[in-house]
């Protein structure tokens, strides 16, 4: 990364170091040696004003041996005291020569080589001053005057060892500041890494939010503000899961009440469709068949009843699909009331075949019912009966060959209830439609028994209803069709 935090960190801090040992350096070399004076300045004037209060030789010495010598030895001060007659009562030169001290003081009380002095400070009874001693070119710090009882004095220190002390501290500056720069380099890249790694994985864990990925976590841990914010990407990685979970199951839902109002806009259509054309033949034969009767085409009481005969059945064929719609639309938009009850299914099977039992002769079939005793199930016996007799009337209407029908009960986990017709197999490219509305494999003979297409999809429905599976499956010799049951 070009613009790095963890760079600029190390860039800023290392820079405020250099720039904070730099500053120090340049202090050091300009204000040191002032400051250095200042200092002595105060050193100077506090011996001063210990010796201002003495009246005699004796306590003179005695206040430079005792009180003032500290200042003396602390500060290394030459000083020199000389009595109103110019007689010496002190003298400390700490290596200076003290004939030097006493002509010095000479010369300042007469007024000379003042030109050659910088004055640091003059006062009604002293005088500051930086001088040079033209013998060795030193430079000192040069305190003289009076004390209160007429004593003349001179103090000097010199700064040469200032200067040398600030030319060590500069240097040993140097040195030590090359190795403070690279400790707190180190510690700046450290610290930095500490802060900067918990941000890149939160950048990280933003970018993986941004793809739904919300398994990302932040596990950086800690207790400082960055886990704060690691803790807050994690809360809401999961209300975003949620919250995106929740709009997926709402588009979900939506999508499927879009389609089922789609499904059920294309039902519509071909549900008028198909009934529009399943009316329209019964409807021209009666319609046909009464002008006929009107217009007296056949006046024998014969031909009379032949007119009335097909069109009262072809108006039975046309009130029958109407029922079977009705029951269809009740069935498929959820309308009819599912009532679960305890039925021995073995037992209706037996009443539908009875009730049957006269078609079953008319089609000379030779129908067995296979099952062992009783068997109950639980499910609503209204529908289960339409579905034995769609099934048992299916067969009855497709039944050849041997005319065999088989009506079998099977019991395990579940009841599984077949009826087997001989005959032709249903194409297998017309198995998966046969259970739509008003879908028929062979047209003419639908048309022969009468049969309108809507039996399949009752009991497609039906079985849709119960939560029940059901099929059918071709063999060589014929056609089974089979739907199962609860036992519990």
């Amino acid at each position: 990364m070009k613009r790095s935090i963890k760079r600029q960190m190390i860039l800023v801090f290392a820079g405020l170091v250099c720039f904070a040992l730099l500053a120090i350096l340049i202090l050091n070399e300009i204000f040191m040696e002032r400051y250095y004076i200042v200092y002595k300045e105060k050193d100077l004037q506090e011996v001063h004003q210990l010796l201002s209060k003495v009246d005699s030789a004796a306590e003179l010495k005695e206040v430079l041996n005792n009180d003032a010598w500290s200042i003396l030895e602390r500060s290394n001060i030459a000083i020199l005291v000389c009595d109103e007659a110019g007689s010496v009562m002190f003298r400390e030169t700490n290596g200076t020569g003290g004939e030097l001290l006493a002509k010095q003081l000479v010369a300042n009380l007469l007024d000379r080589n003042q030109g050659g002095k910088e004055i640091l400070y003059q006062g009604s009874d002293y005088q500051i001053s930086k001088s040079v001693d033209l013998r060795n070119s030193s430079e000192y710090v040069e305190m003289w005057g009076f004390l209160n009882n007429g004593f003349s004095f001179i103090m000097r220190t010199p700064l040469e060892s200032i200067r040398t002390s600030v030319a060590l501290t500069s240097r040993f500056l140097i040195s030590v500041g090359c190795g403070i720069i690279l400790i707190s380099a180190v510690l700046i890249w450290y610290f930095s890494r500490r802060i900067t790694e918990p941000i890149l994985e939160l950048a990280s864990l933003s970018r993986r939010m941004a793809g739904l990925d919300f398994e990302a976590k932040y596990t950086g841990g800690g207790s400082d503000e960055i886990a704060v914010l690691g803790e807050s990407f994690n809360t809401m990685s999961k209300e975003l899961e949620r919250t995106i979970s929740d709009l997926k199951n709402a588009n979900y839902e939506l999508q499927k009440d879009i389609e089922q109002k789609e499904q059920i806009e294309t039902m519509r259509t071909e549900f008028l469709g198909n009934v529009s054309h399943e009316l329209k033949t019964p409807l021209a034969l009666i319609q046909g068949y009464a002008e006929g009767l009107k217009e007296g085409i056949s006046d024998d009481p014969e031909s009379r009843e032949f007119y009335c005969d097909v069109i009262m059945d072809e108006a039975a064929k046309m009130n029958k699909m109407v029922k079977n719609l009705l029951t269809l639309n009740q069935l498929e938009f959820g309308k009819n009331e599912v009532q679960f009850e305890r039925f021995d299914v073995a037992e209706l099977i037996q009443g539908v075949l009875e009730s049957m039992k006269i078609l079953t002769e008319q089609k000379e079939a030779r129908l067995t019912f296979l099952h062992d005793g009783p068997v109950y199930v639980w499910a609503d016996e209204f529908l289960v009966e339409q579905v034995v007799r769609n099934y048992i009337s299916n067969a009855l209407n497709h039944v050849d060959g041997d005319r065999i029908i088989e009506v079998k009960i099977q019991q395990a986990e579940h009841v599984r209830v077949s009826v087997f017709n001989t005959g032709q197999p249903i194409p297998e490219e017309d198995i998966e439609h046969i259970w739509d509305k008003f879908y028929k494999v062979d047209k003419a003979r639908t048309r022969e028994y009468g049969g309108n297409g809507i039996g399949l999809s009752i009991v497609k429905a039906t079985m849709d209803s119960l939560k029940q599976e059901y099929g059918v499956k071709n063999y060589d010799n014929g056609v089974e069709f089979w739907f199962t049951l609860d036992v519990k």
